[in-house]
């Protein structure tokens, strides 16, 4: 008997996000102006914006016809470990686009990208360029990381079993049959599935250093004219507080803070009730509205091959 292979790596964390985008000025005034990260490094097509951490950006804004996910970074530990991620990948028929090296990008790195099962561009990387934390609060209340990424998926099984037994991932929790919880730390959840009528970006969420910078962060979003598509309140799964917000393009962001840290030999994973009093356990928010529902249901994305094959014949 052929014995089964493990992960092909070891996650540290959720690095960044990339994500396309029809309004790529409006966005990154409103990312780099009101949501609180900060520019890095910009092209004509692209915007990279960091927060209070350590990570080098945790945004790439891309200048798209319609709006998608670009890409999801992970980080890992060694460039070894990258190296040995890509021979398990390709014994696994798991296409490898960019082959282990240095990283031609913004933040540099060692690392690669592959594509899973439903067309996202994952990208495995380290030793990218080191910046110096800023202190959460010595300015005002700014994202401190990139917290989470829910991803919409047509089959929400296929999708946790290869970023389990593919990526090692653990499942923190269910909401009954439609989303699922995934972490890769301590954290609760670094990414989320939900069942959909297609693959698509639901939300993006960044993480506050308290709940009082999470409640400065809204205020200052009213401020500008800005009101929560859905918060403020606090999830069952993950006991996380949460307030949505659409960007210019519509793509939803959320701040969110005081998520549940996970001890991996105590933890019991459970099936939660998909109710509003376990939605919003504070009460405050009330079960999402149709509009909110709309937005995080986002325009069908034809993944990373279909896109590649559009530019080859673009004139």
């Amino acid at each position: 008997m052929t014995a089964v292979e493990g992960p092909v790596v070891r996650l540290r964390a959720l690095r960044s996000v990339a994500l396309r985008t029809t309004a790529l000025a409006d966005s990154a005034d409103f990312y780099g102006e009101v949501w609180g990260l900060r520019p890095t490094d910009r092209d004509t097509d692209a915007v990279w914006l960091r927060g209070s951490g350590p990570e080098h950006h945790v945004l790439q804004l891309v200048d798209a016809e319609a709006n998608g996910l670009e890409k999801i970074a992970f980080a890992v530990g060694t460039p070894a470990e990258i190296d040995e991620a890509a021979r398990r990948l390709e014994r696994r028929g798991v296409p490898v686009v960019t082959p282990p090296g240095r990283l031609d990008q913004a933040g540099g790195g060692y690392g690669l990208r592959f594509v899973d099962p439903e067309g996202r561009l994952v990208e495995l990387s380290c030793d990218t360029w080191a910046v110096t934390p800023g202190d959460p609060d010595g300015h005002p209340a700014v994202p401190r990381k990139l917290a989470h990424v829910v991803l919409n998926t047509v089959d929400i099984d296929a999708a946790c079993a290869f970023y389990t037994d593919v990526l090692g991932m653990r499942v923190s929790d269910w909401s009954e049959h439609q989303m699922a919880f995934l972490r890769c730390n301590s954290d609760h959840h670094v990414i989320a599935f939900n069942q959909a009528a297609w693959t698509s970006v639901n939300h993006v969420a960044y993480e506050m250093a308290s709940i009082d910078h999470f409640m400065r962060g809204i205020g200052r979003l009213r401020h500008h004219a800005q009101l929560p598509l859905w918060g403020p309140g606090r999830h069952g799964p993950g006991n996380n507080t949460f307030s949505y917000f659409a960007d210019p393009a519509g793509l939803v962001c959320e701040y969110t803070s005081e998520v549940d840290q996970v001890t991996e030999d105590a933890w019991l994973c459970r099936v939660w009730r998909r109710t509003p009093e376990l939605s919003d356990q504070w009460g405050t928010a009330g079960p999402p509205s149709g509009d909110v529902r709309t937005h995080m249901a986002g325009v069908p994305d034809p993944g990373y091959f279909a896109r590649a094959d559009v530019a080859e014949v673009a004139p």
